[in-house]
């Protein structure tokens, strides 16, 4: 028994003795870890288990949601039915296909010929390719006495058919189709081209002018019910410039304000312009700056020039100038109830004729004030020169009054106060319906 005993404590101090010691120096090797964290590690390892147990299982439910919920398949026919089937001539029942979205020819898209994805159904897939459509009815009458005829008593002015839509990523085409008592004609179709090389944006096809800011506008998009008398005397009338041509605009990048240039070349045909030939082309640019001045107010500022044969001589020509400012104020807490706008334009001109040059200027001012959620009132002053006989100014004056039922009608009346050049007076209440329906496009702000 003694030996038994003295022969492990012989080993052991064997292997202490024969054991490598620590350098001098050099820490003592770690000690194990006590029971406390061992079981904090079980109870952590536990808990990694149990989390990945519950999602695996969440897993598992959805697939077999989603399994529950797909149709079933129907079985395929046996062996034996099919050849039953073909010894008696009557062929062997088949799976039914699933019913599918009917696509337009011509609708596959993408590099792959992937099918276009349908939206809201086969009623909604059946109109991707129409573009939106609008049509807007301009009624005017007229009461009072004009030297000049002025408006008819009661007349539809104008409806105006629009269609809009993207051709493909890279541009954008737009018509605008016009009807009146006399005519029927194209007031704008030009195809956008947003974003070209080096920034710029182009045009292509008949459109309104750039010049000033109401030649630019449609007669829905006006404040009043007629155009102000430099627009008539000097820039061409109700419109304006409108010519086939092309244009091209870019924003001129500042870390100041928006700052947007344009320059346009046009046929040459218009109501201010007559191209006697192929290369008399008319030419304008117009440059605009817009600033915020506060979270309720901005201004608006441009200049405008414009070049072309009037065709009243071989070789005469004429020259318009403008400058225009619009600063609006419309408060953001209170913007539905009321806003105050006040506009102005000055037109320079510059008619050759046979001998002689003809130099006009004209000008108007607007004041308007939103006073309650859908009323409106307005004050325009108009003066002008006339483009062919200088000598002769216009001079006149309105006062306006609009109510917006919704925002796809208006009632609008007019009081205007005209002095012809000649010395002839009129003192007319104009009174305007308008109203649309369909998807119509903002204009230019």
């Amino acid at each position: 028994m003694r030996h038994a005993v003295a022969v492990p404590v012989f080993l052991a101090l064997v292997l202490v003795a024969f054991s490598p010691h620590p350098a001098r120096g050099q820490s003592p090797p770690p000690s194990p870890p006590t029971r406390e964290e061992l079981e904090r590690l079980a109870s952590e390892i536990q808990a990694l288990r149990r989390d990945y147990s519950e999602r695996l299982a969440a897993l598992e439910a959805r697939v077999n949601a989603l399994q529950a919920a797909a149709p079933a398949a129907p079985a395929a026919p046996s062996p034996a039915a099919s050849a039953a089937g073909a010894a008696s001539g009557v062929p062997a029942p088949t799976a039914a296909a699933p019913p599918q979205a009917t696509v337009p020819a011509g609708a596959a898209g993408g590099s792959e010929g992937g099918a276009l994805p349908v939206y809201g159904g086969l009623a909604a897939a059946s109109k991707v390719f129409n573009p939106d459509i609008s049509a807007i009815g301009d009624f005017l009458g007229a009461v009072g006495k004009s030297p000049g005829g002025g408006e008819p008593s009661l007349q539809m002015h104008e409806a105006e058919l629009g269609f809009q839509a993207v051709v493909d990523p890279y541009a954008r085409a737009d018509f605008f189709l016009t009807f009146s008592p006399d005519s029927v004609g194209v007031e704008e179709a030009y195809l956008t081209f947003p974003s070209l090389p080096g920034g710029l944006l182009m045009k292509v096809g008949k459109m309104r002018d750039v010049f000033g800011k109401v030649n630019g506008m449609h007669n829905h998009v006006l404040p009043w019910t007629d155009r102000p008398l430099v627009t008539q005397n000097l820039a061409g009338g109700e419109d304006g410039l409108a010519d086939a041509g092309i244009s091209l605009s870019r924003l001129i990048p500042n870390p100041w304000v928006f700052l947007e240039a344009t320059g346009q070349v046009y046929r040459g045909e218009s109501n201010i312009f007559r191209a006697p030939k192929r290369g008399d082309l008319a030419y304008l640019g117009h440059v605009r700056l817009y600033q915020d001045l506060s979270e309720s107010s901005n201004i608006d500022l441009g200049g405008s020039v414009a070049h072309g044969y009037n065709g009243v001589g071989p070789d005469t020509t004429t020259r318009l100038f403008g400058v225009d400012a619009t600063f609006r104020y419309k408060p953001l807490r209170r913007a539905i109830y009321t806003h105050v706008l006040v506009r102005g334009e000055l037109v320079w001109s510059r008619r050759e004729a046979v001998g002689s040059v003809q130099r006009a200027i004209g000008g108007y001012g607007y004041l308007e004030y939103q006073f309650a959620r859908r009323w409106f009132a307005g004050a325009r002053y108009d003066y002008s020169d006339r483009a062919d006989d200088s000598t002769l100014t216009d001079k006149g004056g309105s006062f306006l009054l609009t109510y917006w039922p919704s925002e796809f009608s208006q009632v609008r009346g007019q009081l205007r106060h005209t002095h012809f050049g000649e010395g002839r007076t009129a003192n007319e209440l104009l009174f305007q319906f308008q109203f649309s329906i369909g998807a119509h496009g903002a204009h230019p702000f």
